[in-house]
Formats: structure tokens, sequence, C-alpha cells
């Protein structure tokens, strides 16, 4: 018979993947900041803090999936559906944090030739 994950397992789960992205989403809004402000290795810096949070939060994410690809039943609450939610949508905004660096940078550039 296979084993089945508590109510409270499923919970610490979900938290731990809500605090990461969550870490994650504010380093990604600092690093949006230093990107306004032209500080753009501060940027950098909290680009790479933030992708080291959604790394921790997708762990969690892996290993309740290899829990269940290993036979382990996990029913489905609304606070992992949450946690999923923010985990992606953090993850969406990682990928725009991280191309958004690249045009304030380039306009950066751009306007350095102007001004000369």
């Amino acid at each position: 018979m296979s084993e089945q994950m508590t109510s409270e397992e499923i919970q610490v789960v979900a938290f731990t993947i809500i605090l990461h992205s969550g870490n994650a989403r504010t380093n990604i809004h600092q690093a949006f900041k230093a990107m306004r402000e032209g500080d753009f290795e501060q940027s950098a810096a909290k680009l790479e803090e933030a992708k080291e949070e959604v790394v921790k939060a997708h762990n969690s994410q892996t290993d309740l999936l290899h829990a269940y690809a290993g036979g382990t039943k996990i029913d489905m609450e609304i606070i992992m559906v949450h946690a999923q939610d923010h985990l992606m949508t953090t993850m969406t905004l990682q990928e725009v944090a991280e191309e958004m660096s690249y045009l304030y940078q380039q306009n950066q550039q751009i306007l350095k030739k102007i001004a000369n």
C-alpha cells in the first residue's frame, strides 16, 4: 500500500514554496529599482539572489513530484494551488526582469552615444 502525505506535510511544502518565491519576487522588484537607477551591478546581484530563491522553491516542488512519482498519495490542497501559482508567476517575472535588464543596459548605451 502506498504512503500518503499528511495535510501538515503538504502545507509545509506549500509554505516553503511561497516563502522562497516571495523572497525571489522581492529581489526582482529591487532589481527593477536598481535598473531604473542605472545600477546594473546591483540589479545583476539582485537577479542572482532571486534565481537562488527560485531554485529553492523549485527544489521543494521537485521533492513533492518525486514523492508522488514514487507512489506517495498527495491530496491537493488550495494552499498548494496558491503556492504553485505564486512560483510560476515569480518565474515569469524573473524572465521579464532578465530581459528588461538587457533593454535598460542597451538604452543606457544608446543615450551615452547620443550625448557624445
